[in-house]
């Protein structure tokens, strides 16, 4: 998702991320018009399944807040995620909260 505004921040200053934003929604073939099944700013890193994002700096708050929980990692199986964490998820729900706090929006 992105906002309203991250969209028309694009087309103003970043239109190749624009390229990929159709009708509101983001991460849009420029070439098919269909939804692409990954972000196409992931950039593969020379250790295998490891990524960089290639927009880090201009990404949607989405991205920014991600994750949320510490099941959201699991389900992804996310690289961050270590034994320990497994073994105690209410521990890795908190350092993640305490982690991320400066990502996320205040709760209401």
């Amino acid at each position: 998702m992105a906002t309203a505004e991250e969209i028309a921040w694009w087309e103003i200053f970043r239109p190749a991320i624009a390229a990929y934003v159709s009708q509101g929604k983001i991460w849009i073939s420029p070439e098919t018009g269909q939804q692409l099944s990954r972000c196409p700013w992931l950039q593969p890193l020379a250790d295998p399944g490891r990524y960089t994002c290639g927009i880090y700096h201009d990404r949607p708050d989405d991205c920014r807040q991600y994750p949320v929980e510490f099941a959201q990692m699991v389900a992804d199986d996310c690289e961050m995620l270590e034994l320990r964490d497994l073994d105690d998820p209410a521990r890795a729900q908190r350092t993640l909260d305490r982690l991320m706090a400066d990502s996320r929006p205040p709760r209401e």
